[in-house]
């Protein structure tokens, strides 16, 4: 980008990166279209990411992690983005879940679960959405009633990301009878053979394909009350709202990433494509789209570049984190659809990544809070 460094950049973070970009190339892009076919990615590529130390790159070494900080899991996953690849959720898997066990988790729990998800024996994903609560978390209907020594949790859920292959579940859920945000609470769920426990569908989506999203049901599912995550009942909702800032982060990151990607890549077919006897570059509109594209871009860059240095001093505010994830998706979005119209025909036919990456971005404008909400959180914040 014209020489432009972030300065929370580091050599040992390049290093990071071209590993991240060699091993993405080399073993998950050529399995990427079969994926995305079969609308779930191969199991074993979990353990394959963890045995090079994509996992959990940000979690402490003695629990298993790479002892980095929120920066290695964001070149990991900005990578990945740029590498076009829709299909492997570890934005989830070592982001988000990994991170509630961190946080929240007590000892005995963090020495269980993070070491397996570090080395991808464990999948993990959080439960969050149900048919009639998205973005309104307050409204979920998941119960975890107290049966002696367990809960005994009763619900459903949708639109969860490794929710096929997941072998640990943050489920949240309401507590007994409440029914307001201090009666939720998140318990774990290790599913392996847990009787109540089931999967519905992989859902069919109109773009990311390959990612592994499903519906989870919970029949009367029996979990020990040690699975609780935190000291005590009706925690959930603010430990939900204090990792919200960084996961939105984490959307916006990859959100530039890919319109920076899908800028190179329609750079050079302009450049290529020859139309009335002149190369498309030649042309007064492409050039005008592409400055503008360029410019908006290089904006997002910056502004994120500015909410990872915040985040890792420990200041990311919740509003500023909504700005940078609705912000960023839209013109992720917007750039993707400029870049798509420059390739013509072409930029309609699945043979053309750009096509792919049409569909992939969209769902950045709906998931981590639709970005009408990202806007009134940003208003609240004001007035």
């Amino acid at each position: 980008m014209n020489g432009y460094r972030a300065a929370w950049m580091t050599p040992e973070l390049e290093m990071l990166r071209d590993s991240a970009h060699r091993f993405f190339e080399a073993e998950f892009v050529p399995l990427e279209e079969r994926w995305s076919k079969a609308m779930l990615m191969d199991r074993d590529a979990w353990n394959k990411a963890g045995a090079v130390g994509l996992l959990c790159a940000s979690i402490p070494e003695e629990y298993g992690g790479g002892g980095g900080t929120a920066a290695h899991d964001l070149v990991i996953f900005g990578e990945q983005a740029r590498c076009l690849i829709g299909s492997f959720a570890n934005t989830v898997h070592s982001g988000i879940v990994a991170h509630y066990l961190l946080a929240y988790g007590n000892e005995e729990q963090k020495k269980k679960w993070l070491p397996k998800m570090a080395s991808g024996e464990m999948v993990g994903a959080i439960a969050m959405s149900e048919p009639d609560a998205g973005s309104d978390l307050k409204s979920v209907r998941t119960r975890a009633r107290r049966d002696g020594d367990h809960y005994v949790i009763r619900g459903s859920k949708t639109f969860i990301t490794n929710g096929y292959h997941a072998d640990l579940v943050c489920v949240v859920c309401k507590m007994g009878d409440g029914n307001s945000a201090r009666d939720i609470s998140i318990v774990v769920v290790e599913t392996r053979d847990l009787p109540g426990f089931r999967r519905g569908r992989v859902l069919e989506k109109i773009g990311n394909k390959g990612t592994d999203t499903a519906e989870l049901f919970f029949d009367d599912v029996r979990v020990p009350v040690d699975n609780l995550l935190g000291p005590k009942e009706g925690l959930g909702f603010g430990q939900l709202m204090e990792q919200l800032p960084v996961e939105r982060l984490y959307i916006a990151n990859n959100a530039v990433a890919q319109m920076e990607r899908a800028l190179e890549m329609t750079t050079a077919y302009v450049q290529d494509r020859k139309v009335f006897g002149q190369r498309l570059s030649e042309l007064q509109n492409t050039r005008f789209k592409l400055a503008e594209c360029k410019t908006e871009a290089t904006i997002a860059r910056v502004f994120v570049d500015h909410c990872i240095d915040r985040v890792l001093q420990g200041d990311l505010d919740t509003a500023t984190a909504a700005m940078a994830k609705w912000w960023s998706t839209q013109k992720c979005f917007d750039i993707i659809d400029q870049c798509l119209q420059l390739h013509g025909g072409n930029g309609y036919i699945m043979d053309y990544p750009i096509a792919r990456m049409y569909t992939n971005v969209r769902v950045g404008r709906i998931y981590g809070g639709s970005n009408e909400i990202m806007k009134e959180v940003i208003a609240r914040s004001m007035l």
